[in-house]
């Protein structure tokens, strides 16, 4: 990995027609933005189904795309849509914000339609698609299917014997289900139709995508459906423990995310094989893959099911390198990111290093006066060049909502770290962001609200909270000429340039 710099934005978060970011022309003028800035990476979040509280991180399928991200425009297109059909659907007034029920309400009909005038099944290329990714897809599809039959309650309060996948209940439901199923599929199908294609045009255009694959999936998904005897649940399919993480200074009570927790014995003996379908799967969908909780590889916090908070926890020991090296040995050298923020002992320190994968560094941990020691690793002077540089993620507050909201005694170690004692606080994002491009990072990328100085409304995601997330989107307007020339004065700058 160069030296080089890149934007985060989700692919929800631009601003395409019908209330949701999607592959429609706005993804496209987006590229053409970052390579006239400069940039060559775009990070998007997981391109997942949601469910729960709609996050990206709890989704229906660890290989699903989101059916919201279909360009209706590319419908409209292909004759299967009109544009009166889809401008007559309510996606909510605010163009700054996703309004999910509406898109759950006013999408799917759209998109029903579609499916219903498209003769899918007479679509060679969709019955390769089937095909080639029968492995996934077919179980996929029928989930969601009977998740219908249902009043969409998760799988485990299913009737007995489609939950337990019993054959005679399985054949009942393909054969009831056929055109339900194939509708699920023909949205794969046009999803990935799309994806590839906006992908291979960032691609020629010298943009390389980074995604994003959390390390856990959710209880109510296809993958714990159809393969429960990989997650450490009971004879009855319900978790042993879950996922979280232990209380520290963010969160005193900790953060109890609720994923079954896999059951690393049993892929061991398989020799990881559904994780290196899964890995390998995200590969194709990206060109550098952000593996989220790295550290939970070295050593992952078990809760106890029934918990209320995180702080009954406690340290188990995950697979370690192993995982990664059996990667490379099937799916060959790839590019990874390890997000290793949070405690950080020598044996997760010692596992990054030994992937040599490139560690994330985020700006905003490193002014903390409670944990001055923790504090050390993200600031910049500290950083090697093989790791990755964020002012903040999407989990984090915006440069300016973060500055504002931080002690008096944090802000003045900020200001004594760069020697900027006159810039108004509301001008300091920019103070931090040219710190981050100056720092000996290979790869830096800053989120599009920093470069904007936009505060806390624009957050994309507060953890532990719900109702109010992943919402935001940005204006056309704001993708200015004058936004586009400044990212590129600072990355030729900084020697991060990577378009001339």
């Amino acid at each position: 990995m160069t030296r080089t710099t890149g934007v985060l934005l989700p692919i929800a978060s631009l601003p395409s027609k019908y209330g949701i970011g999607c592959f429609s022309k706005s993804a496209y003028d987006f590229v053409d933005w970052l390579k006239g800035a400069g940039q060559c990476y775009w990070q998007i979040l997981p391109l997942v189904p949601t469910s729960f509280g709609d996050s990206p991180y709890q989704s229906f399928s660890t290989y699903a795309g989101n059916p919201y991200f279909i360009s209706l425009e590319s419908l409209i297109e292909e004759g299967v849509l009109t544009r009166k059909e889809c401008g007559a659907v309510d996606f909510g007034k605010d163009d700054s914000s996703v309004d999910y029920e509406k898109m759950y309400k006013g999408r799917y009909k759209l998109l029903r339609k579609a499916y219903e005038r498209s003769n899918i099944s007479n679509n060679d290329a969709y019955n390769r698609f089937v095909a080639e990714n029968e492995w996934w897809l077919k179980d996929y599809a029928l989930f969601m299917a009977v998740k219908n039959v249902f009043g969409g309650v998760p799988w485990t309060e299913w009737a007995d014997d489609i939950k337990n996948r019993y054959d005679f209940a399985m054949d009942y439901y393909r054969r009831e289900q056929y055109f339900e199923i194939e509708f699920h599929q023909y949205m794969q199908f046009k999803f990935y139709e799309q994806w590839t294609a906006l992908k291979s045009y960032a691609n020629f255009n010298g943009v390389r995508i980074i995604g994003d694959i959390p390390i856990y999936v959710a209880m109510d998904s296809a993958d714990v459906w159809a393969h429960p005897e990989l997650f450490q649940l009971d004879k009855d399919n319900v978790p042993i423990a879950v996922a979280g993480c232990p209380p520290d200074g963010f969160a005193e009570n900790g953060q109890l995310w609720g994923n079954p927790l896999y059951k690393w014995e049993y892929h061991k003996a398989t020799g990881y094989e559904w994780w290196m379908g899964r890995l390998g799967y995200t590969f194709k969908l990206y060109d550098v893959v952000r593996i989220d909780h790295f550290r939970g590889f070295d050593e992952y916090y078990s809760i106890p099911y029934g918990s209320v908070d995180a702080k009954n926890g406690h340290w188990e020991k995950g697979p370690g390198i192993e995982l990664f090296r059996r990667m490379e040995e099937v799916l060959g050298k790839q590019e990874v990111i390890a997000e290793d923020l949070g405690y950080l002992n020598d044996s997760v320190r010692k596992m990054v290093s030994d992937s040599g994968f490139p560690s994330m560094k985020v700006l905003e941990f490193a002014f903390d006066s409670r944990d001055s020691e923790s504090a050390r690793d993200y600031l910049p002077h500290n950083y090697n060049e093989n790791s990755v540089v964020y002012s903040g993620t999407h989990d984090n507050e915006t440069l300016t909502g973060w500055f504002k909201s931080i002690t008096d005694e944090d802000r003045k170690l900020a200001r004594d770290y760069l020697c900027d004692y006159y810039t108004p606080d509301d001008q300091m994002y920019m103070s931090f962001i040219s710190t981050v491009l100056m720092s000996k990072s290979n790869l830096s990328i800053i989120p599009i609200q920093d470069y904007l100085g936009y505060g806390n409304e624009a957050r994309i995601n507060k953890p532990s909270t719900i109702g109010i997330n992943w919402k935001w989107r940005i204006k056309k307007e704001a993708l200015s000429k004058e936004l586009q020339e400044k990212l590129r004065k600072l990355a030729i700058r900084y020697e991060r340039i990577g378009w001339q």
